[in-house]
């Protein structure tokens, strides 16, 4: 089952052009990155008149943002009754909140700068798949729904409405959360950078190897930067090392199949194995799905890597004859892999480098890069620039991550499609 091209679906269908700027002598602000989170950052800081230079080594959306789903729900890694027992009500509360908030910011900024990015707002399907998953599942959406979250929970033939095959017998119900939406990742980042790049932003394609006082030395240069925001994800520790031990990479596997009629409308999500599984039906037809690495001895926590491996495609492979027996053979088109990144608590961590008040970062999505991307990187632009960062501070150091638990990282109980 070698695939030695590891270009995602998304990547393929959408290529991205290379970035052919020159490095300016001195900017405002340096991104470095370029993912969703980069392509925000450099976007909502040009917005603002900001002097603006995305660094990206290979090209926009090359990383795990163009490898991803193509998800944009509400929420972390983590369910919101186990962020309540981990945080308390009140910041569970407010994770959530921020996720919602990058929603609505997602439809207005594609709306605004008229994105070609293939957004609706199909819903998503979290499937249950035993008496005991349906109990938790029933007892997340009772708790979302009291402090305000839609989410509901669907019979078994209430979700079968949803879909367009037969469910198999495994399926005992789904919470489901209308609003949610779907995205072509690589339509979507390419378009922020962009939209970015018209506003001024200068898009380089360099590697960032010292950041010191104020100086960024790169691959094709240095350049002289007010702040810095380090948008790397799973390449963080090599700027900022004190993450060493807190953002961990973790490799993601996906694939494509060949586009059929259409089946799943909504985003769907199931753990067929303990680390989750995910996947979309694209406008095209395709089906894009990820996950299963649950299969491999150490769940691919620590692999910094893009090759795929025959036992996590057959993992993926095995989920959908699993769930939906009487769906017809599917052609696999495409298959890759890329790092995400991890924290010990599933939620992202974002603050300035420690003794380094004008270099920002964020990073440990958790798989859910694309539900706190846009709004992540408009609070970053802020911070970097000298504006509010209160709403940022409950991701911070001192806030979600508990340093004590770094050694606890296993990354098992995750099912993500951001």
């Amino acid at each position: 089952m070698s695939h030695p091209d590891t270009t995602s679906y998304w990547q393929a269908t959408y290529p991205i052009a290379p970035l052919g700027q020159a490095l300016p002598a001195e900017v405002d602000l340096a991104v470095v990155g370029g993912g969703v989170l980069g392509a925000a950052t450099a976007y909502f800081a040009a917005c603002g008149g900001a002097r603006v230079a995305l660094l990206e080594q290979k090209g926009v959306a090359w990383g795990a943002s163009g490898r991803n789903g193509g998800f944009i729900t509400e929420g972390a890694a983590l369910s919101y009754t186990s962020a309540i027992k981990r945080f308390g009500r009140d910041t569970a509360r407010a994770i959530w909140q921020v996720t919602c908030e990058n929603r609505a910011l997602a439809r207005q900024i594609i709306g605004e700068e008229r994105l070609d990015c293939w957004y609706r707002e199909a819903g998503n399907l979290k499937f249950s798949l035993s008496e005991s998953e349906l109990a938790e599942d029933t007892a997340n959406v009772a708790a979302m729904e009291a402090d305000g979250f839609g989410a509901e929970m669907l019979t078994r033939a209430q979700t079968q409405a949803l879909v367009g095959t037969a469910l198999g017998p495994m399926i005992r119900g789904a919470r489901y959360a209308s609003y949610a939406g779907l995205v072509h990742s690589t339509r979507l980042v390419g378009g922020l950078a962009a939209a970015a790049q018209t506003r001024g932003a200068a898009l380089v394609e360099a590697s960032v190897t010292r950041i010191e006082h104020g100086k960024v030395t790169t691959t094709a240069g240095a350049i002289k930067a007010g702040a810095v925001v380090i948008a790397a994800n799973a390449w963080i520790s090599q700027l900022v090392p004190d993450t060493r031990d807190i953002i961990l990479p973790v490799r993601g596997q996906a694939l494509s199949y060949a586009p059929t009629a259409p089946v799943f409308g909504p985003g769907m999500g199931a753990a067929v194995t303990p680390t989750g599984e995910y996947w979309q039906q694209t406008l095209d037809g395709s089906i894009v799905i990820g996950g299963a690495r649950a299969v491999r001895p150490d769940k691919d926590v620590g692999a910094l890597r893009h090759d795929t491996t025959d036992d996590v495609q057959q993992g993926i492979e095995a989920v959908l004859p699993a769930l939906f027996p009487a769906l017809p053979p599917l052609q696999v088109t495409r298959r890759w892999a890329g790092p995400m990144a991890f924290t010990p608590d599933y939620v992202p961590l974002a603050d300035h480098a420690p003794g380094e008040p004008n270099i920002w970062f964020a990073g440990g999505f958790c798989g859910h890069g694309m539900p706190f991307g846009l709004i992540f990187g408009k609070l970053l632009a802020q911070a970097a620039l000298g504006g509010d960062v209160h709403q940022l501070a409950r991701f911070g150091w001192a806030g979600l991550v508990d340093v004590g638990k770094v050694g606890q990282v296993g990354c098992d109980q995750v099912w993500s499609g951001g």
